[in-house]
Order: C-alpha cells, then structure tokens, then sequence
C-alpha cells in the first residue's frame, strides 16, 4: 500500500510540474488574419506581437518542409518570463488552405496586416505596453507598422538594406556568373516594368508570377525606416546565421544610433544555437526538437521590462 501511495505521490507531483503556466487562445483580426494569443496566468502589462519572415510562414514559424516551432517557441519562453503575445499566420497561409490564393498581394498588404494586428490590441487597451518582434522579412513589417505609436521595436535577423541590394550580395557570393543578371533585372522592376528575360537559374526571384512584389518590397529601405522609429528599439542578430550577415545589423544600428545591438554567439537565422559546421546549421532548419537561445529569450524580456 506504501508503494502505491509513493507511486500516486509521484505522478501527483509530475503532473502539477508540468502545469502550463500561460493560457493560449485563438483569435481571428481581420480576414486573412488568425493568430494565437498567449497570456500568463499571472497576467501581464506587455504584448509582443510577433510578425513572421518570408514565404507562406505560420504562427508557429513552419512552413511545408521547414518545421522548427521557433515562433510558438518564443511566445512559449516568453510567458514563461510573464510577458504575453500574439503571433499570427501570413495571409498567404489562409488563402492557401482556402485555396484562393491572391497573386496580386503585395509586401504592403502585409504591413497592412501588421497595422491592423497593432490597432486590434490598442483598441481593446488589455495591455499597458504593446511592442513589435519582427524576424527576417518581419523585420521590415514591423518597422514600418511600428511606427503607429507602439511602445518598443525588435528587429530578429532583419536586413539592413533593400531587398534587391540584399539579394545581389547573396548571388554575388553563391553565384557569381549570375551577379550582372541580377542587377540587371532589378534595374527593369526599379522603372515598375516586368520582364520575361532572365536566366532560368533566377526564376525562384524573378518569375513573372512574383515581380509585382518584388517592386513593392524593393521599394522600402530598412536603415531609412528604422531611423524614423523614435521609440525603443532592439536589434538582434546571431553570428551563425546563413541568410542574414550581422553585418545587416550593424547598418541598422547605425541609421538608428539611440537603438540597442545584440549579436548572439552562434546563433543562427531560425534562432537556434548551432555548435558545428553549417551542414548543422542547415539540419536545424526542419528540427522540432531544436532550443531556442537562451541569450535570446534573456534579451528579449530585458529590453521590454527594462
């Protein structure tokens, strides 16, 4: 009988230990808009609302063949440390699932998003404070709708330059022959013409299906919009990321000089820490299991509760 009670005893304890200490609701803000709201059940006077990157990126942070939960995991670590969140699936993801999928959306309907995201929870005045976490592409979203009166900005691996000068870079360094290409294009989407005439090995950049948005995006320079931001503002970046150079940080720290720059050692672009070689670092790109840095989550909850 003593086992026994030693027995309940113990999976008593295990469960109570594993309590979740936040309470996680879903919420629709417009119609493209869904998202999951998080609060601890202390409660809490601080929103993070977390914008995702590039692609038909969900709440969570997945795409179809790139799954790590970072996002969810952020918002999770964040609770944990009293402070709530909103994170959201991109419009694309429920037009996906709608099957109606928009070609003509621009990077501006996505700020659009945002902006409307921001008036939500300024409108229902639960939180005292409402700050803007925005990573890679999310970066320059959450800039530019930071600037409806929130409280504080963080930039996760967000580029410093327009999109084109980032992506030139990038072909310069994977791909040289194709740099000239590159640059030529972009001087044809500049001038608001599309164009049929560019080498195969560029279609997943310029087909005819996406140029419409890359002249939207093109368009906005991160280190001209974060210097208008007269708000707090965090920038973070980790030294193992593949897809964004701190380098890209240091520019926005620079337009912006009153903003605080983080870079994390051995961080990488899906916020993990990675100990090898980039064959790692690309592995953690569809790694559940994968930790978000602890660095990071300290960061963070410094910046918004200082």
């Amino acid at each position: 009988m003593k086992i026994l009670l030693i027995f309940f005893s113990l999976i008593t304890g295990l469960a109570f230990s594993q309590e979740k200490t936040f309470s996680e609701t879903d919420l629709t803000i417009s119609k493209w808009i869904d998202g999951s709201l998080i609060v601890p059940n202390s409660g809490s006077d601080h929103l993070a609302i977390i914008i995702a990157g590039s692609g038909p990126t969900d709440r969570n942070g997945n795409q179809n063949f790139l799954k790590t939960n970072n996002l969810k995991k952020l918002a999770q670590d964040l609770a944990q440390n009293g402070i709530a969140s909103f994170r959201y699936d991109k419009r694309i993801v429920k037009q996906i699932k709608m099957s109606a999928v928009d070609q003509n959306t621009k990077f501006d309907d996505f700020v659009s998003d945002a902006i409307d995201v921001v008036h939500y929870f300024k409108t229902k005045q639960e939180f005292k404070n409402i700050y803007i976490i925005g990573h890679s592409q999310g970066s320059l979203i959450g800039m530019l709708a930071a600037q409806q009166n929130v409280d504080g900005f963080i930039s996760l691996a967000g580029a410093g330059q327009p999109i084109d000068d980032v992506i030139i870079e990038q072909v310069q360094k994977t791909a040289p022959m194709f740099t000239e290409d590159t640059k030529r294009v972009f001087d044809i989407l500049k001038k608001g013409q599309t164009t049929t005439d560019f080498p195969p090995a560029l279609a997943s950049i310029f087909n005819m299906d996406i140029q419409e948005f890359m002249m939207s995006w093109m368009k906005h320079d991160p280190a001209a919009i974060i210097k208008t931001l007269s708000i707090p503002v965090l920038i973070i970046n980790g030294t193992k990321d593949l897809q964004v150079e701190t380098a890209e940080a240091e520019l926005l720290h620079e337009a912006n000089q009153k903003s605080q720059l983080k870079l994390i050692e051995k961080m990488n672009h899906v916020l993990f820490i990675i100990e090898g070689d980039t064959q790692e670092n690309a592995k953690s790109y569809n790694d559940l299991n994968g930790k978000i840095s602890e660095d990071l989550i300290k960061t963070i909850v410094g910046f918004i509760k200082k």
